[in-house]
């Protein structure tokens, strides 16, 4: 017999297949939002004029634009985006761009709601061992209009660096899930291919890890499995023709889906887990992580979860083959890197790896049990 909770995120809606112009006025109109900061992407406000439609229709509902966060949402840029965003008196904060704004944004939110004004302050709001400390609620939320497809706006968590330590941190609360987000397939053509398709592989980790949890469930399974199909279909599309706006919705909706097992309760495995460490200490991309780890993981559970794994090669069109092999064949027709010497992570560095992925929220919760860090090192063996 089934047994679990489902808790619904505080998002309000999904708004799909508009343009973002038009459906930021319309999410602050609902709202009642006057005092928009827009967090974006520095490439879109700089080589495009993207940003500046979505200023134009803001008209002076537009307070502020910051559009310098790096990848990995390090520390000192979500401080200095928070104190913009103080000093604006902004009541709403409109991300567009990647995952890495997606995530800062959340984090102002919390810095805001709790007077941190330091990177050494960001302590008091950050997990430990999975538990937020007590702290208050977002009152300054945020509408998200994504530009890669790793999913990060459909959830409550944020991944924020410590420079100092080398390690990516969560925070999390329910409100920092975005109270609205919007689907503009349009902007993502600007995108960068390799960025856009290796976000997909992020988003296909997530169902895929999420379909072959121990913890799964119906519910995160009806929306894992046909997210993946989706993506399955669609990225090939993409790569195939990067102008193909149908292919670009069909990947942002499968991102949409494949968030449904982690909002829902289930935990990731151990290629999220030690995708953490590759980007926080080895400036790997996100979706990088995912293309490296995700074949190599699913080939070390086997033993454990074949009966799952089942389920992602007849979702990607693939019935009967080896899950490991289909999404090691899925993801190097993409182009997309395949071993760890192809991200410039070598052998030497593997003991470290494994140490700091044992402390990660997901790899002691992978399908297949991880006792300590030499079987997180056969892994990352088999990844090399």
């Amino acid at each position: 017999m089934h047994r679990g909770r489902v808790v619904f995120g505080a998002m309000d809606e999904v708004v799909f297949g508009r343009p973002a112009r038009e459906a930021v006025v319309e999410q602050l109109d609902r709202l009642g939002a006057q005092r928009a900061f827009l967090m974006v992407s520095g490439t879109l406000n700089r080589d495009t004029d993207e940003i500046e439609k979505v200023r134009a229709a803001l008209g002076s509902r537009c307070v502020g634009t910051f559009d310098k966060m790096p990848a990995h949402t390090p520390r000192a840029a979500v401080i200095t985006a928070t104190e913009q965003a103080r000093d604006a008196q902004a009541d709403l904060i409109v991300t567009i761009g990647g995952g890495s704004i997606t995530d800062g944004a959340k984090a102002v939110q919390l810095c805001l709601a709790n007077n941190v004004t330091t990177s050494d302050g960001i302590d008091a709001i950050r997990t430990r061992g999975g538990v937020s400390p007590e702290m208050n609620s977002p009152a300054v939320r945020q509408i998200s209009v994504p530009t890669t497809i790793a999913g990060g706006e459909f959830s409550s968590i944020a991944g924020v660096t410590n420079e100092v330590k080398r390690q990516k941190e969560m925070l999390r609360h329910p409100l920092v899930m975005p109270r609205a987000t919007i689907l503009d397939p349009d902007l993502s053509v600007h995108t960068p291919d390799w960025l856009f398709l290796s976000t997909g592989i992020r988003a296909v980790d997530h169902c895929v890890e999420g379909i072959c949890s121990r913890e799964a469930h119906p519910y995160g399974d009806a929306q894992a499995l046909k997210g993946l199909e989706m993506l399955a279909a669609g990225l090939p599309r993409v790569k195939a023709n990067p102008k193909d706006i149908s292919a670009r919705m069909d990947c942002q909706i499968g991102t949409w889906l494949s968030t449904g097992p982690l909002a829902s309760g289930v935990p990731m495995g151990a290629s999220h887990g030690i995708g953490y460490l590759l980007g926080a200490e080895f400036d790997v991309p996100h979706g990088y992580t995912s293309c490296v780890m995700l074949p190599a993981v699913m080939r070390w559970n086997k033993r454990d979860n074949a009966g799952r794994q089942a389920l992602v090669a007849a979702a990607m069109g693939r019935p009967g083959e080896d899950a490991g092999d289909v999404l090691d064949h899925f993801i190097r027709d993409l182009g997309m890197p395949r071993s760890l010497a192809e991200v410039r992570v070598g052998p030497e560095h593997f003991d470290r790896i494994a140490a700091g992925a044992m402390r990660t929220p997901w790899v002691p919760r992978n399908p297949r049990k991880i006792d300590g860090p030499s079987q997180v090192r056969e892994i990352l063996l088999m990844a090399a």
